[in-house]
């Protein structure tokens, strides 16, 4: 007699969903008001994309869906423009410049940090440097013109030691050291506090065991402390190589002056100069697409290379 392999029947239970929602319902409605949030704000401007392929107006009482459709127009006329490829090269010079000297910045900082003993010295240090980034970029504009001006602050301490005047903001080098430094000085803080709280999730006894086989103080820093927070540094990183054409438009555009135009003018206020300025709101949006395609694209090769690297990416 042959036995036949008999199929498991799992019953289905009538009203499961109402059993599982009667315990977490109150989980899921507070989930709803992030998701409604993101679809508002998040995905449905994401239509607006279509006004890069239209000759659009805002005038004339027409929705921008019945305008006429010209394809590629605007994205050939910005190809063509040569201020538009001086902006992109301004854009990735000052970007690269904040990623080869801010990046690691705060990364040192929050080691260091972490291995003090005195937690005066610390929280005074933490709090120093979390404020700036509560400070809005026309607040510290200022703040930039007071201390590197041609009678400000440095160039008084230069003066008083029997040297020259230097052109920190008339001088388009000199304009970029200190567009870079004062970046780092308004954003440490935010990225510290990511870097902290990685540290504070490492495992001690790995630094006690090393201490104990005879390791010193930066033996154990580079070969125990620094692989524990890897992870949090290459998510980081992929994330920065991601806006490396993209930038923000309040500090180039509180921070530039006459002087510096040629190397102050970015993408973001290339875009307001020629594209909102003019009403040429279709022309803005095709460069502004154009970033987040190549945003796109580095942060994939970013994150390939992390994986690659034997990290584990954020895709």
């Amino acid at each position: 007699m042959s036995s036949k392999p008999l199929r498991e029947i799992t019953p289905k239970r009538k009203g499961w969903l109402r059993h599982y929602l009667a315990g977490t319902w109150q989980l899921y409605a507070m989930m709803l008001i992030p998701i409604i949030y993101i679809i508002c704000f998040k995905y449905k401007p994401m239509l607006g994309i279509a006004m890069a392929f239209k000759k659009y107006t805002p005038f004339g009482g027409r929705s921008m869906w019945e305008m006429d459709w010209v394809g590629f127009q605007w994205f050939q006329e910005a190809f063509k423009d040569s201020l538009f490829w001086k902006a992109l090269a301004n854009t990735l010079i000052l970007n690269l410049g904040d990623l080869l000297f801010g990046f690691p910045f705060p990364i040192i900082l929050a080691i260091f940090l972490n291995e003090l003993r005195s937690d005066k010295i610390r929280k005074a240090t933490q709090l120093s440097l979390y404020l700036p980034n509560f400070l809005s970029w026309v607040i510290i504009s200022g703040i930039t013109s007071q201390i590197f001006a041609a009678s400000g602050l440095m160039n008084n301490i230069i003066l008083s030691l029997g040297g020259q005047t230097v052109p920190f903001l008339s001088n388009t080098i000199w304009w970029r050291f200190v567009y870079w430094i004062m970046g780092i000085w308004q954003s440490a803080g935010y990225s510290l506090i990511i870097y902290l709280a990685a540290l504070m999730s490492n495992d001690p006894s790995l630094s006690e065991a090393a201490y104990i086989d005879g390791a010193t103080r930066m033996q154990r820093i580079w070969h125990i402390t620094v692989p524990q927070i890897m992870p949090t540094i290459s998510t980081l990183l992929i994330m920065q190589v991601g806006k490396v054409v993209s930038i923000s438009f309040d500090r180039p555009f509180m921070m530039r002056n006459a002087l510096v135009t040629d190397v102050a003018q970015v993408i973001s206020t290339f875009v307001y100069d020629k594209g909102l300025k003019g009403g040429r709101f279709d022309y803005a949006a095709a460069v502004g697409l154009f970033q987040s395609a190549v945003g796109i694209i580095l942060i994939l090769i970013a994150n390939k290379a992390s994986k690659k690297m034997g990290q584990e990416g954020i895709i």
